[in-house]
């Protein structure tokens, strides 16, 4: 064949693609809030999540975040989101994970307070998205009830997005949510001996 020739083929191949997909997406017509869920053993879960609280900040939406286990330290994410205070409401309200806390009471505690901010931020009206830092790895502890948490979460206002990130997602969660995302780890430097690094990890 020819360069034309397989121009030619290329062009009527991508016209066909183009107007299966125009056809599948005039189908896709409800507009909602989401329950977005990112869990699994892979880096990635907060990184991507905090890429939609950036994407909804440049849309001009109201975004609030709670963190459940980061500490209060310095991350490159929370710099950042400082500059955007009338867009951004940060409430980092762990201690650490509960290895370094070694006091379950406190641990849970922590959590129940973080819970109720985060239910305060999903009851807001001007936040139009709510970044659930960590949510899962409170919930596997059962620092939380679960069926408490679940509830917020199915009354939810009707075009609030709620982001809830961490490994061992619960399957009742998995079960409501709207979009589910698992990240796979395949390879990962911490197992060759590199720690964690400004830019990369925090």
């Amino acid at each position: 064949m020819t360069e034309d020739e397989i121009n030619a083929r290329h062009a009527e191949k991508m016209a066909k693609k183009k107007a299966a997909r125009d056809r599948m997406l005039a189908t896709k017509t409800i507009e909602k809030g989401l329950l977005i869920v990112h869990t699994g053993k892979g880096k990635g879960k907060s990184t991507a999540a905090f890429g939609m609280v950036m994407r909804a900040i440049g849309h001009g939406m109201r975004v609030g975040i709670v963190q459940f286990v980061k500490g209060k330290w310095e991350t490159g994410e929370r710099a950042v989101l400082e500059r955007f205070a009338d867009q951004v409401t940060i409430r980092t309200m762990g201690e650490g994970f509960t290895w370094e806390t070694q006091d379950r009471a406190r641990d849970i505690a922590a959590a129940r307070a973080a819970w109720e901010e985060a239910r305060a931020l999903i009851a807001d009206p001007a936040h139009r998205m709510v970044m659930l830092d960590e949510l899962n790895i409170v919930l596997r502890y059962d620092y939380l009830p679960l069926d408490e948490v679940l509830q917020t979460l199915r009354d939810r206002p009707a075009g609030k997005h709620v982001i809830v990130t961490g490994r061992n997602a619960k399957d009742e969660l998995i079960e409501i949510a709207d979009l589910v995302t698992e990240m796979e780890m395949v390879k990962h430097p911490f197992r060759d001996g590199v720690k964690a690094q400004a830019g990369i990890e925090f």
